[in-house]
């Protein structure tokens, strides 16, 4: 019974932990999110001295900030991390040092840092100084949270979210194009809260010339994420109000020079990519690129083309579906160029999550195919 209760003690203070790394979404990419909880096992059942967070990509870490938020001296206490603590000097000095010198005599981690850098040596220095290490606490969890961070180091490429809006019978927009608004406003709220979780939302241009779509955030907490196209021939208009205040477009190898030269004038971005025998751009390409520039969560918005071309190449990790109660008829499918013979073949969720939201319904899973993290 003691080493349960020991165990479920632990788990209690990793989900605050959890917690306090949740504060730093959407704002300290390309890091992962991590959070830290000082405890006091001086006192009966524990006491909370301190806790702390990565506020910002190239700010304090989560150990730091929380040994500076105790206020006092912290030897012999506990220190429960949802990152193995890391042992390099980056944009900040390494935080196991930060633990030795303050004394904590224990350290729990929720999983350990798959980044090269780490991978290991954080727990090897804590051990070598002393300090007792309970690895595991809560890792599912945590890495779930940093899924995208876990996805780039290790694969070389964003964890990537399908996100798209639609009816009943799985139309996107009306037979003349029309989709404005299929969801009501809740929905639309819940729908700028994942842009603010992503680094970058991304979109096609066919997208770009019905809708033109701003992919800023707003009417939520969070900074708008990197925008991006993929728009092949350079169609993109120049009143675009995607090119407002910088884009990425992926481009073919041989885009119009004319064209290219006026977008760079608008502090746009434009990568030139192979195509392949189809005259399309591989998903998997676009990925390689977006983790080079350090993007570790990616929103694909759509539209129908580009989302079936994501499912098609495997590259879809988790979907978010909003679901609108009403029926639109002979409009313009989701997943139109999607096709199966077998309906083994076809793609099925698993980790199915289901939210009410307003009058429709967000639905969100991830590929039964996927490889757990």
């Amino acid at each position: 019974m003691a080493a349960l209760s020991n165990v479920k003690m632990h788990e209690y203070y990793m989900r605050m932990a959890l917690s306090m790394a949740l504060r730093g979404t959407g704002r300290v990419s390309p890091n992962p999110r991590v959070g830290c909880v000082i405890v006091d096992y001086g006192s009966r059942g524990g006491r909370v001295v301190s806790c702390g967070y990565h506020k910002k990509y190239g700010g304090a870490h989560a150990e730091t900030n929380a040994l500076d938020n105790a206020g006092g001296p912290v030897a012999g206490m506990t220190a429960y991390v949802t990152l193995e603590p890391c042992c390099h000097t980056g944009h900040t000095p390494p935080c196991c040092d930060a633990l030795i010198k303050a004394g904590i005599s224990r350290v729990v981690t929720g999983m350990s840092d798959p980044d090269p850098r780490v991978s290991g040596r954080g727990i090897s220095a804590l051990l070598s100084a002393g300090i007792e290490v309970i690895p595991g606490v809560l890792e599912n969890e945590c890495r779930w949270i940093n899924r995208g961070f876990v996805k780039r180091v290790t694969e070389g490429r964003p964890w990537v979210t399908v996100k798209t809006a639609l009816s009943l019978d799985g139309d996107i927009a009306l037979a003349n194009g029309e989709s404005k608004w299929i969801t009501g406003e809740a929905a639309r709220r819940l729908a700028h809260l994942a842009r603010a979780e992503n680094d970058a939302v991304l979109v096609g241009i066919g997208t770009v010339q019905k809708d033109d779509p701003a992919l800023s955030v707003r009417d939520t907490d969070g900074r708008s994420p990197l925008k991006s196209v993929v728009d092949k021939d350079l169609r993109i208009p120049p009143e675009a109000r995607i090119l407002h205040g910088g884009c990425v477009i992926f481009s073919g190898p041989s885009p119009d020079e004319k064209k290219f030269s006026s977008l760079l004038s608008r502090e746009t971005e434009i990568i030139k990519m192979k195509t392949d025998a189809e005259g399309h751009i591989p998903p998997g390409d676009i990925l390689r690129e977006f983790a080079s520039i350090g993007v570790s969560r990616l929103l694909v918005e759509g539209g129908a083309g580009l989302v079936s071309s994501f499912l098609k190449a495997g590259a879809a990790d988790e979907f978010s579906l909003f679901v609108s109660p009403r029926v639109m008829g002979d409009g313009i499918g989701a997943f139109e160029g999607l096709s199966f013979d077998l309906m083994d073949e076809t793609i099925r969720l698993k980790d199915i999550r289901y939210r009410r939201t307003g009058e429709d319904f967000l639905i969100k899973g991830v590929p039964a195919c996927s490889r757990a993290l």
